[in-house]
């Protein structure tokens, strides 16, 4: 049996069309989604025509559970999840109950599916060290990482500074927290404590220098098209350590997910939906994506493909 997916084109706009796809198959510990919506992350985008063609793309889904794992693990058959795996870019997903939340009463469904790739990679970066009352930069904060970092880290009791391409990119991010929101790196005059960076070349390394004795870079994107180029001794401090490094964890990431439904439940988590659509205007929602005229999240609705 065959479903309807969005899957990888070489010759379609932004390799991506709305085709068909085989059916998925679960392992044991796998249940069976009937996807409603879907959330588009920009390197999804920008990176889908490395995949091979026909390939089913995506990581990020909200639908209901239409079979329950063989294992007896995880949701039951009618439940409400968000989801985070492979292929999930489709009317239906396959994916292991470690990698699902139960979507809480009063949550939209579309606003879960915004969640998991871009909530959990700003929850995991952030609590990889204590941020109460330090000073957290984070670049491309407009983007869909950025604006969940934004929130986050002020939950965490940190004061936020927000780094954005251009003027018009700053709206809205001192009302989720931001204390000082800067065009690039303008205006800030003291050192930061830890950096999350979605953003690469160049400003990397300028972030790198505004890093305080024992601060830690944590890059977790790359927007840019260009190199960071460090100069000599450039890495090297007195004093105690600095740390870069990467950070993409996503192993088990139900429970993280559970705690970002459970705090958009509660109202202190904006999933900040800039565009949703229909899945079959997929290119129209890619290109935006692509051309930094979205702040936040793009969700698309999985409907009934067109005769």
């Amino acid at each position: 049996m065959v479903m309807h997916a969005l899957v990888v084109d070489p010759d379609a706009s932004g390799s991506l069309r709305l085709g068909t796809a085989p059916e998925p198959h679960p392992a044991p510990r796998q249940l069976v989604i009937a996807v409603r919506h879907i959330s588009l992350n920009r390197g999804e985008v920008a990176f889908a025509g490395r995949l091979p063609a026909g390939t089913v793309h995506g990581y990020d889904a909200a639908g209901v559970v239409v079979r329950a794992a063989a294992d007896g693990t995880g949701p039951a058959v009618g439940a409400e999840v968000a989801a985070f795996g492979a292929g999930a870019w489709a009317e239906r997903m396959a994916v292991d109950t470690t990698a699902v939340a139960e979507v809480p009463a009063g949550v939209d469904l579309a606003d879960a599916a915004a969640l998991p790739m871009a909530g959990v990679t700003a929850l995991r970066t952030l609590r990889s060290r204590s941020v109460l009352g330090r000073r957290v930069l984070i670049t491309g904060a407009a983007g869909g990482v950025g604006r969940y970092a934004v929130q986050l880290a002020a939950l965490g009791g940190a004061h936020v500074i927000a780094s954005v391409g251009s003027p018009a990119r700053a709206a809205g991010l001192a009302e989720l927290g931001a204390h000082q929101v800067v065009v690039g790196l303008a205006g800030i005059d003291r050192p930061v404590d830890l950096v999350l960076d979605t953003v690469g070349g160049r400003q990397l390394v300028a972030a790198w220098e505004l890093l305080a004795p024992g601060g830690s870079v944590q890059n977790i994107g790359w927007a840019c098209d260009e190199p960071a180029v460090f100069a000599p001794y450039s890495l090297f401090s007195i004093g105690p350590a600095k740390t870069m490094s990467t950070f993409g964890d996503v192993h088990e990431v139900g429970p993280d997910l559970a705690t970002l439904l459970d705090l958009v439940a509660a109202g202190r988590l904006a999933p900040e939906v800039d565009r949703r659509d229909s899945w079959e205007r997929v290119a129209d929602a890619a290109r935006a994506l692509l051309d930094r005229r979205i702040a936040g999240k793009v969700v698309l609705d999985v409907e009934p493909a067109a005769a």
